[in-house]
C-alpha cells in the first residue's frame, strides 16, 4: 500500500474522456520521452503559470500564458504515470514519491502564481491551497490505510480544477466582473477572490464530510482488531 499499486479511484466528469486522450498521447510519444521527463514538464508547466500570473498585473494577456502553463502542466503532470503504465515501465515506490512530492510543490505554486495576479487576493489564494493541500494528506492517509488512492473527489479532480482557472482566467479578461468590488468585514473582495472563497470552503466541507464518513470504519477496524 501507499504506492502506485493502490486502487485509484476517479469519479470526475471527465475521466472516461480524458484517459482515452492520454493513453493515445502516450501511444504517440517517441522513445526518448520518458516519465521523468514528463514529470519535469508538468513543473514547469506550473513555473510557466506564476510567471503569467505575476506578468498579468503589467498587461493582462499574460493570463494566456499563464493558462498555457496549466496545459502544458496537465500533459506532464498527467501524462508521466500513464506513460509508464502504457510501456510498463511503472516504478511503484519511486514513482509515487517523486510523482506525489512534487505534486504538492507544482500544487502550491498554482496556487501562489494565482494570488499573485490581479484576479485574487494572495490570502484568499493561500485559503483554498490549504483546503486542496488536507485533501490531498487525506489521500495520502487513505492510500495507507484503505490501498485506495482517490484522485477526484465527487465529479471534481485536478483536470477540472486546470480547466476552471483557464476559464477564470478568460472571464477576467473578456468580462467587466473585474470591476466589482465588494466590502466584507473590511476586506475589499472582487467576483472572482468571492468564488474563490467558495471554493475553499467547498474543499473544507469535503474534507470534514470525507473524516466523518472513513472514521467510524476504521474506528470499528481497531476493535475488531482487538478482538482478534
Amino acid at each position: 500500500m501507499g504506492k502506485e499499486t493502490s486502487e485509484r479511484i476517479q469519479t470526475s466528469i471527465l475521466n472516461k474522456a480524458e484517459k482515452k486522450a492520454l493513453v493515445w498521447l502516450a501511444g504517440k510519444q517517441p522513445a526518448w520521452m520518458n516519465s521523468d521527463i514528463m514529470t519535469g514538464i508538468g513543473v514547469f508547466g506550473a513555473v510557466i503559470y506564476m510567471i503569467g500570473g505575476y506578468l498579468s498585473n503589467l498587461n493582462l494577456n499574460y493570463l494566456w500564458l499563464a493558462s498555457f502553463g496549466l496545459v502544458l502542466h496537465w500533459y506532464g503532470d498527467s501524462l508521466d504515470g500513464t506513460l509508464a503504465r502504457v510501456r510498463h515501465t511503472e516504478r511503484p515506490a519511486f514513482g509515487f514519491f517523486i510523482d506525489h512530492t512534487l505534486d504538492a510543490v507544482t500544487t502550491s505554486m498554482i496556487f501562489i502564481g494565482a494570488g499573485l495576479s490581479p484576479i485574487f487576493r494572495m490570502d484568499v489564494a493561500l485559503l483554498a491551497l490549504a483546503g486542496y493541500l488536507c485533501l490531498s494528506v487525506y489521500t495520502y492517509i487513505l492510500t495507507i490505510l484503505k490501498g485506495e488512492f482517490r484522485l477526484t473527489y465527487g465529479y471534481m479532480g485536478p483536470t477540472e480544477f486546470r480547466l476552471l482557472l483557464i476559464l477564470l482566467n478568460i472571464i477576467y479578461l473578456y468580462s467587466p466582473l473585474q470591476t466589482l468590488h465588494f466590502q466584507i468585514s473590511g476586506l475589499r473582495l472582487n467576483v472572482f477572490d468571492i468564488a474563490c472563497g467558495i471554493i475553499a470552503l467547498l474543499l473544507f466541507v469535503i474534507y470534514i464530510i470525507q473524516l466523518a464518513k472513513d472514521a467510524p470504519g476504521f474506528l470499528a477496524q481497531d476493535k475488531e482488531n482487538r478482538r482478534t
